[in-house]
């Protein structure tokens, strides 16, 4: 019987996977390196979805959708305010001294009946009344203003300076109020398709339009907001906070601005000609 050797070591086991506990980490799964990792795709899907959600939480603005009618009395008032300062100029520069002014109350009566309270509905005939009303009070005011420069360069506008400051004041006034009818009547389709929103792409571009969330929801230019545009526009010479888009626009912008630096222009030195003679 053979006697038992020394015990042989047993021979070594393959090692096994390393426990994750053990495992050293890797430079990828290091915190700083994991923080400037960013997926592109990721980034922009939840800038995208912030975007939505601001969009959402904004109320649609009232000048894209349907909205009621605009009041009519401010317009009737600033009708009325133009024909009595048509009225109040010396008769050498008036054409068609009561037959103007007579057809434009006849005019606006006619559009009042229309439109008593809100101008919520327009047939052709009461939109080519509106426009003939703007264009008569565009035509008496253009006339006079002709007149009185040309008074003024020929050296016949011999009365004091208040008279002729005053006779220039209210055909600049005049001027303000006939390009406001026309801003009016003809952005983004005049005021009846702009209550209804039928227009997406605006003429004349108001603050309020371009920055939605500094306006309450229920802005919509109004009369009045044209009245400020071509006044500012008489007085500037030049857009100020409301920016023409259509071509239109930019014309009719630059044609008030020249009568008005025009009349601004002649009637004060003409005044201070005076002044000092």
């Amino acid at each position: 019987m053979k006697e038992p050797g020394p015990a042989q070591p047993a021979e070594p086991e393959p090692p096994g996977p390393v426990p994750p506990a053990e495992q050293e980490p890797h430079a990828d799964a290091s915190p700083a390196w994991a923080a400037r990792r960013v997926n592109p795709w990721s980034a922009f899907m939840r800038a995208e979805h912030a975007a939505v959600r601001r969009a959402e939480s904004v109320p649609f603005p009232a000048w894209l959708r349907r909205t009621p009618g605009e009041p009519r009395w401010p317009v009737t008032l600033t009708v009325v305010v133009a024909i009595g300062l048509q009225l109040l100029l010396p008769n050498r520069l008036s054409a068609l001294r009561y037959v103007l002014p007579v057809l434009e109350c006849a005019l606006l009566a006619g559009l009042i009946i229309a439109n008593p309270v809100r101008i919520e509905r327009r047939s052709r005939f009461v939109a080519a009344a509106s426009i003939v009303l703007t264009l008569l009070i565009t035509a008496a005011n253009a006339v006079s203003a002709v007149l009185l420069v040309r008074a003024i360069l020929e050296g016949k506008a011999n009365e004091g300076p208040l008279p002729l400051l005053g006779s220039g004041a209210a055909i600049w006034l005049t001027n303000v109020i006939a390009f406001a009818l026309w801003y009016w009547e003809f952005d983004r389709g005049g005021p009846v398709h702009r209550a209804g929103g039928t227009s997406p792409y605006p003429d004349l571009m108001f603050p309020q339009m371009a920055s939605p969330e500094l306006a309450p929801p229920e802005w919509e230019p109004r009369f009045v907001d044209y009245l400020y545009l071509s006044f500012t526009n008489a007085t500037a010479f030049s857009p100020t906070d409301v920016m023409p888009l259509a071509r239109w626009a930019k014309l009719t912008m630059l044609v008030q601005s020249g009568v008005s630096l025009a009349l601004v222009v002649l009637v004060v030195a003409r005044a201070v000609n005076i002044l000092n003679t």
